[in-house]
């Protein structure tokens, strides 16, 4: 593992917990897409099958199930422990034209057509559009909370050194997969609008209002 890898796994680990505590320490998870995070919790089960079956490190097994539990875990401050303060009304998104998409190309662009790969597959592919609810929930209300904003800046972090990750070992170990790369630069692309506000308001200290 390099430095990249590592960096990105914190990064993505850091975005979680930012949005756990969030919650928790508000009682609210007002301004947070709860379609978004069911999600990335579809993400997760789906690519993480292999941990049934196969054993890499206890860092990668480790991971996982940390992965795994707190994004159920964030569904379910959502959807059940806080979901009076859920905001339904702005959360519209319509999943069913990310999840049909990505079904498709999962069944007609993968390394090989087997259960695991194909699931595999798909949670590349969903997660490269799964923030989408989140940024469109954004949209129609106009502005995000401060840790709200430092949760999907954590999140483009966590993109963004993937991507030299992906750099890096293809200089030292002539490693590309094609699916995984295309798939985080669009998730990375997804970001970049966020972040110029990011760096233009919210680290100067104002509240990150969305343009119309």
């Amino acid at each position: 593992m390099n430095l990249f890898r590592l960096c990105g796994d914190l990064s993505h680990l850091v975005a979680i917990i930012i949005l756990l505590l969030k919650i928790w320490k508000t009682r609210s998870c007002a301004g947070i897409s709860g379609k978004s995070q069911a999600l990335f919790a579809v993400v997760f089960c789906t690519r993480y099958l292999d941990l049934f079956f196969s054993f890499i490190s206890l860092y990668n097994t480790s991971m996982k199930v940390i992965y795994i539990s707190l994004s159920i875990g964030t569904c379910y401050l959502i959807f059940m422990k806080f979901k009076p303060t859920y905001d339904s009304n702005h959360d519209t998104f319509r999943v069913e034209f990310l999840l049909g998409p990505c079904v498709i190309l999962a069944l007609v662009l993968n390394h090989s057509f087997t259960v695991t790969e194909i699931l595999w597959t798909f949670s590349i592919y969903l997660e490269a559009g799964a923030i989408l609810p989140q940024l469109f929930m954004m949209s129609k209300t106009g502005e995000a909370e401060t840790i709200t904003s430092h949760y999907l800046f954590m999140l483009g972090m966590y993109r963004g050194l993937y991507i030299l990750n992906w750099i890096y070992r293809y200089h030292t170990e002539s490693f590309f997969d094609p699916i995984a790369v295309v798939a985080g630069v669009v998730q990375t692309v997804l970001y970049i609008d966020f972040f110029y506000l990011y760096v233009t308001k919210v680290l100067k200290g104002k509240s990150l209002v969305l343009p119309c």
